[in-house]
């Protein structure tokens, strides 16, 4: 039986998902914390906890349009993996608030040779207050020479940081914690590319690694060593682009530098290899 597969050309700016609806509780705000290695004494939500109560979700886009998301499909199933989000948090999150999400598709692009959809969740509290929003890019379809093995990633020159730091070793356990971490819908269901060897294995990563949004988390908590929690959820603007792979094992240290309202972070493995880099602002 064939399916409808939401490939890039079904893909059209505008197509939307189900609505959801969260009420966040302590419990919640202390565990999403735990493991982004933060404060866990807070009823003040981090910002990147957004992420998880108004979660993505890209396969109810596909089923609200008549569509199969590779990642559900039978016949061709595949990820279509995390490159870059930017964060806009507009308001603080506390235990008790609840959350609605949107969720739509907001830009497809192409970009030497790879396809590219961005994604955008919005949430509200109640009237329709906003909270924030994000932007999620995934790759689609990844040009041929950049699907093949490529060679190590250049090391990079750490920047002069005046951040503190934050080193954080993944384990398989960790990346499946973080991955069951969910607001909305079961938790622990399915599988892919950060909890699932065996499939990860037939990626173009070719073992698991880490979520996009859990390295958001982690830059989120060393931003929380220099600026209240609640003063960074009420002005984020937060952006970060996965650059290397962050796999079971690796040891990454995130640090960065502050200019006034404006900080850089990247993070660098036990190679000397750039993973991510993010850049942030505050008001």
């Amino acid at each position: 039986m064939s399916e409808n597969l939401w490939s890039f050309d079904a893909v059209e700016v505008g197509q939307c998902g189900i609505e959801t609806t969260v009420t966040v509780n302590a419990a919640d705000i202390a565990e999403y914390a735990a493991l982004a290695h933060a404060e866990t004494r807070s009823d003040v939500a981090m910002a990147t906890m957004l992420l998880s109560a108004a979660p993505l979700l890209r396969e109810t886009i596909a089923q609200a349009n008549g569509f199969v998301a590779y990642e559900q499909s039978e016949h061709d199933r595949r990820q279509t993996p995390f490159t870059k989000c930017t964060l806009v948090s507009r308001m603080a999150v506390h235990a008790g608030d609840t959350i609605r999400g949107t969720r739509e598709v907001h830009e497809k692009f192409e970009r030497r040779g790879s396809r590219f959809v961005t994604f955008r969740v919005t949430a509200y509290k109640a009237h329709d207050v906003l909270v924030g929003h994000y932007d999620y890019t995934c790759v689609f379809d990844l040009a041929r020479a950049k699907a093949a093995k490529s060679s190590p990633a250049q090391p990079r020159e750490a920047l002069e940081p005046n951040l503190g730091e934050l080193t954080i070793t993944e384990t398989q356990d960790s990346m499946n914690r973080k991955d069951a971490f969910r607001l909305v819908g079961a938790r622990g269901v399915g599988s892919n590319i950060h909890t699932d060897p065996a499939f990860a294995k037939a990626s173009i990563f070719e073992a698991t690694v880490n979520s996009g949004p859990a390295t958001m988390s982690y830059v989120d908590a060393l931003l929380e060593q220099n600026v209240s929690r609640r003063k960074i959820a009420e002005g984020l603007n937060l952006t970060l682009r996965a650059i290397t792979p962050w796999r079971v094992g690796d040891t990454v240290r995130l640090t960065g530098r502050r200019e006034q309202t404006d900080f850089a972070v990247q993070g660098l493995n036990q190679r000397d290899e750039l993973v991510c880099a993010a850049t942030a602002s505050l008001p």
